[in-house]
């Protein structure tokens, strides 16, 4: 490697070297989150409502509160649900 000091390549190699582990770390961990819902599948749950409980849990309180007001008001005005029931 021309141009960079033997310090800054032994630093470079050094971020790419954990880079690299991480990444096969984040894929291992891939790897086992879908096992879970495969398992979870397998006994009878719905992985892409297992998913989206997942997300809404990440989510603050009131951020998915507000969403699901705008979904609920959404639903009424495309007749999806009828105005007095719940989204």
């Amino acid at each position: 490697m021309t141009g960079l000091p033997s310090g800054t390549r032994d630093h470079l190699r050094a971020f790419i070297e954990r880079i690299e582990r991480l990444e096969e770390e984040k894929a291992a961990l891939g790897a086992d989150i879908r096992e879970v819902y495969s398992e979870a599948k397998s006994m009878g749950f719905d992985a892409k409502i297992l998913r989206l409980v997942v997300r809404l849990k990440k989510q603050d309180v009131h951020e998915r509160q507000e969403q699901e007001a705008l979904l609920a008001a959404y639903m009424v005005a495309l007749g999806l649900v009828p105005e007095d029931e719940p989204g």
